[in-house]
């Protein structure tokens, strides 16, 4: 088991930052990001594994950046150029396994409200 917890979310004007954070209770794999709004599904952000290697949904790509500190078994999303669609509640989560990002097997943050006013 992995308990994942959140920090870093709350009210921003659009164009603004936040940066969330996110720390595990052991070394894992693969950590990353989804985001959920209400009546959605949850997808994901962006994922980084131990060795660095990242990915981003198409919508954040150049605004947000995903880093890891694995000594410390943490993760981190800054987000830059905030709009109002990024509004929702961002996940942690993470895996043991190349991939497991978001499946069955991965773990989950409580979730973190980000709001983006206009």
């Amino acid at each position: 088991q992995v308990q994942l917890v959140e920090s870093g979310g709350g009210l921003v004007q659009a164009g603004g930052s936040l940066r969330l954070s996110c720390s595990a209770s052991r070394s894992i794999f693969t950590m990353g990001w989804f985001r959920q709004t209400p009546g959605k599904q949850r997808d994901l952000v962006a994922g980084i594994n131990s060795g660095g290697r990242v990915n981003y949904a198409d919508s954040v790509k150049g605004r947000f950046t995903v880093s890891r500190d694995n000594a410390k078994n943490a993760v981190y999303l800054q987000m830059n150029s905030l709009n109002v669609e990024d509004t929702a509640v961002y996940y942690c989560n993470a895996a043991d396994h190349p991939g497991g990002l978001g499946t069955l097997l991965s773990y989950w943050g409580q979730g973190t409200q980000v709001t983006v006013s206009s």
